[in-house]
């Protein structure tokens, strides 16, 4: 389980490394990745939304290009310092990139019919395999049950620290 008290020191560090002008960035990590998400200045695209979502998809690969050399050595330090892969996404506007992030295998058991509703999904074509139908799952539950999942993880917290405040071993 990641602690608060990892969270805390990935967040400081990366914003004790990153430029001044690349702040404030969101740093999320769990056991294998570390991703950083920094925002860019938005851009004002005369004309349709059409044009002002083209114009925020340029600015993210302009910056993404613009900023290879730097995240890549930043990435690198990091990668040493907290044994994770560093993965990177910008926000323009409201669009959201996010960079060769990590799709780490998980071992999962499911009965029958945990089987079938990922079979149905792509059966559906909602879904290619029974890996991305369990994706889709997982998206589904967390766009639907944020607080809930919020709630869990300050809770799951409370618990790591006062396991960490009791008697040694």
């Amino acid at each position: 389980m990641i602690t608060e008290e990892d969270r805390e020191r990935v967040t400081g560090w990366f914003t004790g490394r990153l430029p001044a002008d690349w702040q404030p960035a969101e740093v999320t990590i769990d056991r294998e990745e570390i991703t950083v998400v920094l925002t860019t200045v938005d851009v004002d695209a005369d004309g349709s939304e059409a044009a002002q979502a083209e114009a925020r998809a340029g600015r993210a690969a302009a910056f993404r290009e613009d900023t290879r050399e730097q995240r890549m050595e930043i990435a690198r330090e990091a990668q040493h310092r907290f044994e994770r892969k560093v993965s990177w996404g910008v926000v323009v506007g409201g669009r959201r990139e996010l960079w060769t992030h990590v799709a780490a295998p998980v071992m999962t058991r499911l009965r029958q019919q945990q089987r079938l509703v990922l079979d149905t999904l792509v059966d559906a074509g909602v879904a290619r395999s029974r890996s991305d139908a369990l994706a889709w799952c997982v998206r589904l539950v967390g766009q639907h049950e944020g607080d809930w999942l919020t709630e869990l993880r300050e809770a799951m917290t409370a618990v790591a620290d006062v396991r960490a405040k009791g008697p040694a071993a």
